[in-house]
């Protein structure tokens, strides 16, 4: 799916809903409600993964750091204080852990290793994109498109959870597909692992 929005310039289906968070989950979540958390991780678990992605750049340290985050989460859920965007808390604290990795200096994978399950990217060809997209463009352009053809949030959501203009947003997806097209179409020398 991924490979053919990036060729076909960005047209794609539209979700039918936005992400809805319901604040009232992160006090239920700090008191210890698990049917709360599962709501909670299952409400966001691709757009936390999509975002720590376009930061560490690497899928098995990202499935590491989004563990992490959950975990932080329901320890700091108490201390969440309503202000219409949960995301962009979660964002924070996902993006705290991803630097204090990178600070920790870069892991070194064996060759070869295949993307982890929880990628959320199973073709071959999207894996490619994907790879292209963390290799080749500048992190604001692949956090945009990740965020968005990766976890699926529309980019007036994005432009709320990063805390920036909706006209960036659709300026650096426009400039990063475009990037990725150009890259794919001179055979960019990518395999799919």
């Amino acid at each position: 799916m991924i490979f053919a929005v990036v060729l076909a310039g960005g047209q794609e289906e539209r979700r039918a809903q936005p992400l809805r968070i319901d604040e009232t989950l992160f006090p239920r979540v700090g008191e210890g409600d698990r049917a709360a958390f599962e709501q909670l991780y299952q409400l966001t678990e691709r757009a936390l993964y999509a975002y720590v992605l376009s930061i560490v750049k690497d899928p098995h340290d990202t499935v590491d750091i989004v563990h992490a985050t959950y975990v932080k989460i329901r320890c700091c859920a108490h201390l969440y204080q309503p202000m219409g965007k949960p995301l962009a808390w979660m964002f924070t604290i996902a993006r705290n852990l991803a630097n204090s990795l990178l600070r920790q200096g870069a892991r070194t994978r064996p060759q070869g290793e295949e993307m982890p399950e929880e990628a959320y990217i199973s073709e071959p060809l999207d894996r490619i994109v994907l790879k292209a997209a963390l290799e080749r463009l500048e992190q604001s352009e692949s956090q945009i498109i990740l965020l968005h053809l990766v976890s699926g949030l529309k980019h007036r959501e994005i432009a709320q959870d990063l805390g920036i203009p909706l006209a960036t947003v659709l300026s650096r997806y426009h400039r990063g597909l475009k990037k990725l097209r150009k890259i794919l179409l001179e055979g960019g020398g990518y395999d799919a692992r």
